[in-house]
Formats: structure tokens, sequence, C-alpha cells
């Protein structure tokens, strides 16, 4: 069922979700981390830096430095393609999961606290 939402809404729930981000974690991920680590999670597998430059329209070492800081917080890991070596597999994390359904939940509670 869809969620209806004025526009000040969406944008009131977008601030208050980057506002508890940004208190209550010491590392706040950007627009494009974020987006990165969203789409290896909610789309099927296999992620590459080339497919992730293409789906989002940035270079292949913009990807990388966002997977570089992804990585170091252990939410996401890469690998090498075993069948292609030039390739490199994004793949999930345990830490990523968690995140992920934590930010969901924060996503859940403060849609239901929006004036309406």
């Amino acid at each position: 069922m869809p969620v209806e939402l004025r526009p000040s809404q969406a944008l009131r729930l977008m601030q208050e979700v980057n506002l508890s981000l940004v208190r209550e974690s010491e590392q706040d991920l950007s627009a494009r981390q974020l987006t990165i680590l969203l789409t290896v999670y909610l789309e099927p597998p296999p992620h590459t830096v080339r497919g992730l430059a293409a789906k989002l329209n940035v270079t292949k070492p913009a990807i990388t430095r966002a997977l570089d800081t992804l990585g170091s917080l252990r939410l996401l890991s890469r690998k090498r393609d075993e069948a292609d070596k030039r390739n490199v597999i994004i793949t999930r994390t345990v830490e990523g999961s968690l995140y992920l359904e934590h930010l969901g939940d924060l996503v859940s509670e403060k849609a239901k606290e929006l004036p309406r």
C-alpha cells in the first residue's frame, strides 16, 4: 500500500531521519555512500564497481572512494571476481545488514511522528 506524504512532510521526514543519524553515530554517511549501501542491499547481486558507477552516473574512482569508507565501517566488503579478475564484487556484511535494519526502524518511527 503506497504511503502518501505532502512534499513538506517528505522533507520533514528526511530531516528527522538524518538528524537522528548525525546525532547518534560517530560516522554519518554521505548521500552517495547511503545510495550505494541501499543499492547493494535492496537490489539483487552481483554488484560491481563498474555497475554501481553506471547506475549512479558517477566515475569508478568516486565509487571506490565511497567503498573505501563503507569498507572501513564494515558495512560492505569487496573481493575480486574469480571468473574475471578485472571485476570487483561488492558484498554485504552483517554490520551493514544491522545498520540498514536500524535505519528502516528509524524511518518507520519518524514517519509515525509526522504531523498529519
